[in-house]
């Protein structure tokens, strides 16, 4: 997957030439930090407070799987502190952006670079041989981690050290914003758990696998996918299946991100006699999901509407 961003690259490399680099953060000062995404950039500033200014890379509104970086970018992570991201293999386009950056402390396994997949129970880690005929496959195991509000205890714990271990004389103020934050998650978690009581143990279709820690934490049953195998459109045949499989299973909902196409889904609801929801994957992707709290709101009122 690597080989596709060699030309991208290359054109940030350029860019990059004309570019000063600026020195890093001295302790105490504010600290300039970038997120591979909107949800980590909400987390970092809660946690950082005044002490750190946050810029997210990739827009909410696409799949994360499939930007391409601008030299807006490499200028902002050429000047970074401090560089979050999903990790595992989500953003394949990140490594690029890191080389043509030229800071060697953001590059993965260094110091400045927090992966924020450490610490997290993931799901779907691939046994055996792995095969291309398999789909788009995840080396690491499904890297969709944000979608289960309770990783983001892990999450924060690990941005709060990590700024306390760059800027020590903030580490109080570090720890006490990671208590608040904490404070407010736990309220949160009981509310959607109690919104989302009745939806415990129902089978939903989802587009992508995407859906599985979302799932976890809600108590829905979702093995069945639009997509044959990750990555790939489903044909006629597949959707016939999927509508067979639903006459012997009650289906709830069909459930699907929102920058995927709701043509498929929706005929294969009024097919099956269900509905079809969407469900963001990026905070402020569409109003009212702003944030980690607004994220998880917005997509909890969601799914507790469609399978009431």
């Amino acid at each position: 997957m690597f080989k596709k961003y060699i030309p991208l690259l290359a054109f940030l490399l350029w860019g990059q030439c004309f570019m000063p680099l600026q020195p890093v953060s001295a302790a105490g000062e504010t600290l300039n930090v970038v997120t591979t995404t909107t949800i980590f950039a909400d987390l970092v500033k809660q946690i950082g407070g005044e002490r750190v200014e946050v810029k997210a890379v990739a827009s909410p509104k696409q799949n994360i799987h499939f930007y391409s970086p601008k030299p807006s970018d490499v200028r902002a992570v050429a000047s970074a502190d401090l560089y979050v991201n999903v990790g595992l293999d989500l953003e394949a386009w990140s490594d690029p952006l890191l080389e043509a950056a030229g800071k060697p402390e953001l590059m993965r396994g260094r110091n400045r670079n927090l992966d924020l997949s450490k610490g997290i129970a993931l799901l779907h880690v691939p046994t055996g041989n792995i095969s291309r005929s398999e789909g788009d496959i995840h080396l690491f195991g499904n890297p969709h981690y944000t979608m289960n509000p309770e990783n983001f205890k892990i999450m924060a714990k690990s941005v709060a050290e990590k700024l306390a271990e760059i800027d020590p004389s903030g580490a109080a103020s570090y720890q006490e914003n990671e208590k608040q934050f904490l404070s407010q998650l736990d309220a949160k978690l009981q509310e959607w758990k109690s919104l989302c009581q009745h939806c415990q143990d129902k089978e939903i279709i989802s587009y992508h696998e995407d859906i599985a820690y979302f799932a976890q934490f809600v108590g829905l049953k979702a093995e069945q996918f639009i997509e044959p195998k990750p990555g790939i459109p489903p044909g006629p045949r597949h959707l016939a299946e999927l509508a067979d499989y639903a006459v012997q299973h009650p289906v709830g909902a069909i459930v699907l991100p929102t920058y995927y196409s709701r043509a498929t889904a929706e005929k294969l609801a009024e097919r099956i006699g269900t509905r079809s929801v969407t469900i963001v994957q990026n905070a402020g992707e569409v109003a009212g999901s702003e944030g980690v709290v607004g994220f998880f709101d917005y997509n909890f009122r969601q799914i507790s509407e469609a399978l009431k």
